[in-house]
């Protein structure tokens, strides 16, 4: 499978499988990761092909602190219970993509378990950015380098070279292992520019198609795109426009982004690039727990699948499952059933087929043509997009004539006039 043609389905597996809060690494695996599997029929059915799945290594909770990269967390299974799952996942034909996470590591993790038995004499204890002039509220007799002051994710120092040697080992592991295809490089907004070419062009000696893309939320994401460090980054500020545009009836907004990102002139900076596309994740609100107008979850996602890069789903984004952030990160990481078809669903099968029958749709140029605050109208190569999220019925110059827009609809055409897709009075 090229790149290019990549539609991601996105899955939290400790909160889809119902995991204990916290391991207390004495209880014996308990085999949950397969309900993955089960889930794959569905998954292919909405027309992805590539799965992504967040932490799954022993951790001491959430899976971002982690405990050992090289044993599955014994809450989801053991490693030949992970190895099944990795082998259906690629006898259905899809890529396999592992959530990344080298930034920092729990405070279980082996090599600092050492430094607060040993302190100063722990073999490791330049894995870490420590003090031993001072304490902490842990009271380790010494403090240390958190991520953004979480003090249960400790800081790994990057610049040793046995450190970035482990974690190459550990990807190494997972590839040999269980075949994985590409990683998601957990806050590769913090990471050592220098390791991340290293694991580049590691991977690449491993598995010459290897994909790897980082987390990033703002700034310029050129300074992770360029040769030998990733091939795409999070793309936060068109998540952002999307919704925002659709809330507070301003397409200029999302239609400001997209010509930055992809116009025809000089201002489309990302020209050429596959960035990864989202309308929700583990880490934000829920898409419909953020729209004002649940009638405008169909139009923002004939946008998500029709803009350049990579179109990703999030668990149970299919069926409009709501959570927000401010209810804590639970509400964002539910475990879910499958559940039947909807509305949304249908509408997202559409989009997928679609973007199955034009690849082109990841790559090809982006031209704005028509713009107002509730409508946005543009082409990709042959294809005509245009959506209103008004009341009103908007009247439009298509390229085969004169095209009447119904209220709170999305469309797509071809310039021959063909109708490819078209979505109106929707309710969820």
């Amino acid at each position: 499978m090229q790149t290019d043609q990549k539609i991601i389905y996105h899955i939290y597996p400790l909160g889809f499988c119902a995991v204990e809060e916290h391991n207390d690494f004495q209880a014996k695996p308990i085999t949950r990761i397969n309900k993955i599997t089960n889930w794959l029929p569905h998954i292919k059915s909405l027309g992805c092909n590539t799965l992504l799945l967040g932490p799954i290594w022993e951790s001491s909770a959430h899976g971002y602190d982690t405990a050992d990269y090289l044993t599955l967390d014994r809450r989801l299974g053991n490693n030949a219970d992970f190895k099944a799952v990795a082998d259906s996942v690629h006898q259905a034909g899809m890529l396999l993509v592992l959530d990344g996470v080298f930034n920092h590591v729990g405070r279980d993790f082996f090599a600092f378990r050492d430094v607060k038995e040993n302190k100063q004499n722990s073999a490791y204890k330049d894995w870490f950015s420590i003090d031993f002039g001072t304490n902490n509220a842990h009271n380790d007799g010494f403090s240390y380098h958190a991520w953004e002051g979480c003090d249960d994710l400790v800081t790994l120092n990057l610049n040793n070279p046995e450190v970035r040697a482990y974690l190459l080992k550990a990807v190494e592991f997972w590839i040999k292992e269980f075949d994985i295809d590409g990683l998601r490089l957990d806050v590769a907004y913090c990471l050592n520019m220098d390791f991340m070419q290293e694991l580049r062009d590691f991977t690449l000696r491993l598995k010459p198609d290897f994909w790897l893309m980082g987390e990033v939320i703002k700034g310029n994401y050129r300074r992770w795109l360029r040769p030998k460090l990733v091939d795409s980054v999070t793309n936060y500020e068109c998540w952002k426009g999307l919704w925002s545009s659709c809330n507070t009836h301003n397409m200029f907004e999302i239609a400001h982004s997209l010509d930055r990102q992809f116009g025809e002139d000089a201002a489309g900076i990302y020209k050429g690039y596959l960035l990864y596309n989202f309308a929700e994740n583990h880490d934000v609100s829920r898409l419909v727990s953020t729209l004002k107008d649940s009638r405008h979850l169909p139009i923002l996602y004939t946008m998500l699948y029709t803009i350049p890069g990579i179109p990703s789903l999030y668990y149970g984004g299919e069926w409009g499952v709501g959570g927000r952030k401010t209810d804590g990160d639970k509400a964002l990481r539910r475990c879910l059933e499958l559940r039947k078809d909807n509305k949304l669903t249908e509408v997202i099968k559409k989009l997928s087929a679609l973007r199955e029958k034009y690849p082109h749709l990841a790559d090809a140029p982006y031209q704005k043509s028509a713009l107002g605050n509730e409508f946005l109208s543009f082409f990709r190569n042959n294809l005509y997009i245009a959506v209103n999220i008004g009341n009103s019925a908007v009247e439009l110059d298509a390229p085969f004539g004169k095209l009447v827009l119904p209220p709170v609809s999305a469309v797509v055409y071809d310039v021959g006039g063909e109708c490819l897709f078209s979505v109106e009075n929707f309710l969820l």
